[in-house]
C-alpha cells in the first residue's frame, strides 16, 4: 500500500510521511522522537520499518528530532551540501548522509526524487517532488515566493503539500516585532493563504486529486480561513485537508 501523511506541520515542528510498494521514507524530522513513534502508530507503522529521511533545510523545527532518529534507527539522511553542513553544526552525532544536488532528480527504492530550490532564509532549502510510479506528490512549504522554477516543478502533480502559512492582516496585528513580521512577509518568508491560493490556481489540473495546506501560524492564521480562500478562488471542488501541527493529518492512501 502507498501512503502520503503529514505527522506534523508548522513552526513547533515538521514531519512528513511517504510509502510506496517498497519504501517507507520521512520528509524532516522536527519533533522528537517518542512524538515522532506514536504518531506513526496512529496510522499503522512501526518506526522500525523507516528507511530514510529527506531533509529540506536546516532551521529547527525541521531537524529537532533528526539527531536521534537517525542515530536510533541507522538510516540514511538526504541533504544538500550546505544543509548536510549545518546540521553538522547542530549536532554531536553524525548521521549517515547522502549528499543530493539541489536541482538533480535521484532514485532510492522505488521512488524518483527531485529537489528543487525554493527561497527561503537558510542556506540552501529545497522543496521535493517524488514519483512513486505514476503518482506524483509535490511537497513545498517554507517559501516567501512561488517562483516559476517552484510552479514549473509542482505542475501535474496527483497530490500536493503546499505552504499556506499566514493572512497578513492578521501578521500586521499581531503583537510580533516587527523583524519577524518583516520576515514572515518578505520573499525569503513565508507563502499567505493568497499566494498559495495563486499558486494552487496555476497549477491545477483534472488529475489532482488531494491538497493539503500546510505550515499554519497558530497566531496569524486559521484552518477555516485558509480553507475558505481556496474554495472561493479555485474554480472546481477540489479536495482539501488541513496539515496539522498537534497532531496526525487525513491519511491518504495513494493510488
Amino acid at each position: 500500500m502507498k501512503k502520503f501523511c503529514p505527522l506534523a506541520s508548522g513552526s513547533k515542528g515538521n514531519v512528513i510521511y511517504v510509502e510506496g510498494k517498497e519504501t517507507k521514507i520521512l520528509i524532516d524530522v522536527g519533533i522528537s522522537f517518542k512524538a515522532l513513534t506514536e504518531r506513526l502508530g496512529q496510522i499503522n507503522v512501526d518506526i522500525g520499518e523507516i528507511d530514510a529521511i529527506l531533509v529540506t533545510h536546516e532551521h529547527g523545527d525541521h531537524i529537532r528530532g533528526l539527531e536521534k532518529t537517525a542515530k536510533t534507527l541507522n538510516i540514511p539522511v538526504f541533504a544538500n551540501s550546505e544543509t548536510a553542513k549545518a546540521i553538522l553544526h547542530a549536532m554531536r552525532h553524525r548521521p549517515r548522509f547522502k549528499i543530493f544536488s539541489t536541482g538533480e532528480s535521484f532514485e532510492f527504492g522505488d521512488m524518483e526524487i527531485h529537489p528543487f530550490s525554493v527561497q527561503h532564509d537558510t542556506l540552501d532549502p529545497v522543496a521535493f517532488t517524488i514519483q512513486i510510479q505514476e503518482v506524483k506528490i509535490g511537497i513545498c512549504a517554507d517559501l516567501g515566493f512561488a517562483t516559476t522554477l517552484v510552479r514549473a516543478h509542482l505542475l501535474n502533480c496527483d497530490y500536493l503539500y503546499i505552504e499556506a502559512n499566514h493572512e497578513p492582516s492578521m501578521v500586521y496585528a499581531c503583537n510580533r516585532p516587527v523583524m519577524y513580521k518583516q520576515r514572515v512577509l518578505g520573499r525569503q518568508g513565508h507563502l499567505s493563504n493568497d499566494a498559495a491560493v495563486e499558486l494552487i490556481q496555476e497549477i491545477d489540473h483534472p488529475g489532482l486529486k488531494h491538497v493539503y495546506l500546510a505550515h499554519l501560524s497558530s497566531e496569524c492564521n486559521t484552518p477555516a480561513l485558509a480553507i475558505q480562500k481556496v474554495q472561493e478562488k479555485v474554480k472546481r471542488e477540489l479536495s482539501l485537508s488541513i496539515a496539522f501541527q498537534e497532531k496526525v493529518s487525513t491519511l491518504i492512501e495513494l493510488f
